[in-house]
């Protein structure tokens, strides 16, 4: 479960940000048995689903990306980068300030029954500094900090902390938690095992975790899943069919290397490479009388949107199976409306999210804002000033008397600019007397 995730001077972001996850005090009573779970043991409010507005270029992809960067370099970072290789991250270039300054992640998680606090600062160069802070009840501990390649180790907790830091084994470009995790530190094994329940997904790219759905589709009971998710969709399929690759259906166009490696998997028993989906449709006579079905491939026939429905379809499933958290750019993007809106439904749903998943997504659909699903704690916005710095901010924050009631139309008031998070455009029809223009 997500309770808070930070960055500070990555790409956009300039000062600190933080998207937290907290119930407020002061939305109550707006929805509170469907949005909210309680978590008694730490005296916390915790919400199921919050979606984030913001003009073009404002920083909503580049916060999910935030989140992409952290989680890669944690799980890789002390078995794929060498001594001396750059860290893969962007620093805020349009201040010259911040050139030089570290790049700041920290999630604040709870997994199985604990909370966690991890975060680090890294240059391009080398870890500035890391921290651990583990709270398995109502007092937190801190297990490790870092400062360069000065370490602070508790003696008990982390004993093989000790033992890397001695024998020199925490490189200045890899993270403390990622080499413990390397060498089955229960602690670090937990957070990595959170870390890999926090996914995120791109709405506009969906060949990231097509082949997910299409694996979970080929099993019996992952097949029931997800056929039932695309009839409640009202997208006309009454089957499917997962399709593996076979040798006479390799490219003719791949390199010899790839094509070689390829030959290699399927030839492997073991091993199946899933190229596409088989829809099945009802066919119809001419007094629309069933006489059998029609077959369409995923890839090729069907339209964008029951492609991306589908891609999400595994990826949504299992969040919802096993209470995992799903950042998603541009959700609503190839899906209409009343879709997303149904999503979101099974998210803040008690019967369909028994297991507390979160969804966190952007998005430019303002009748997400008018459809009653959400909270005012739950409705984020990005502003970019005009320095080029993004900032982020709930409509929670927003005092009654600024337009912020539970009451208020916040679809019409965030159109009329009053929660800030829209462009500010000039006259685009000027455009047209402008001289110079009608010259080109």
């Amino acid at each position: 479960m997500l309770i808070q995730f930070s960055v500070r001077n990555f790409k956009t972001f300039k000062d600190e940000v933080k998207l937290t996850m907290f119930a407020s005090n002061s939305d109550k009573t707006t929805r509170e048995g469907e949005n909210v779970f309680e978590l008694p043991k730490f005296h916390l409010r915790l919400l199921k689903s919050a979606l984030i507005y913001g003009a073009n270029a404002s920083g909503k992809t580049k916060l999910i990306n935030a989140a992409v960067v952290m989680k890669e370099f944690i799980l890789n970072s002390s078995k794929e980068s060498q001594e001396g290789e750059p860290i893969n991250t962007e620093p805020f270039r349009l201040h010259t300030a911040m050139k030089d300054q570290a790049t700041m992640f920290e999630l604040v998680f709870i997994h199985r029954d604990e909370m966690f606090r991890y975060g680090f600062e890294v240059t391009q160069e080398a870890v500035v500094s890391e921290w651990l802070y583990y709270r398995p009840k109502t007092k937190e501990t801190e297990i490790f900090y870092r400062e360069g390649q000065a370490f602070n180790v508790h003696p008990t907790l982390f004993k093989k902390g000790s033992f890397f830091v001695k024998e020199n084994m925490i490189r200045p470009n890899a993270l403390m938690l990622s080499v413990a995790a390397q060498f089955n530190d229960s602690l670090a094994k937990r957070v990595f095992d959170w870390l890999r329940q926090f996914r995120q997904l791109s709405g506009l790219q969906e060949d990231g975790y097509m082949g997910f759905s299409l694996h979970a589709a080929s099993e019996k009971s992952g097949k029931a899943k997800i056929l039932d998710w695309l009839k409640h969709a009202d997208i006309g399929i009454d089957d499917i069919r997962v399709e593996t690759m076979r040798l006479n259906d390799l490219p003719t166009d791949l390199s010899e290397e790839i094509r070689e490696k390829l030959l290699e998997r399927i030839i492997d028993k073991d091993t199946k490479i899933y190229s596409d989906l088989v829809t099945v449709h009802a066919k119809y006579d001419e007094k629309n009388v069933q006489v059998g079905f029609e077959e369409f491939k995923l890839m090729e026939e069907e339209s964008s949107g029951t492609r991306k429905f589908f891609a999400l379809s595994g990826p949504i499933i299992q969040a919802l199976e096993h209470g995992e958290v799903l950042f998603v750019d541009e959700l609503d993007s190839k899906i209409h409306p009343n879709l997303v809106c149904k999503i979101v439904e099974v998210f803040n749903s008690k019967e369909g999210n028994p297991n507390n998943a979160q969804l966190v997504f952007n998005t430019h659909d303002t009748n997400l804002l008018g459809s009653g699903l959400f909270r005012r704690d739950q409705i984020w916005f990005l502003e970019k000033d005009r320095y080029g710095a993004s900032t982020l901010f709930p409509l929670s924050s927003f005092k009654t008397n600024e337009g912020a009631r539970k009451t208020d139309n916040f679809e019409e008031n965030y159109k009329m600019g009053r929660y800030g998070g829209v462009p500010i455009l000039g006259d685009f029809v000027d455009l047209s007397r402008n001289e110079s223009l009608r010259e080109i």
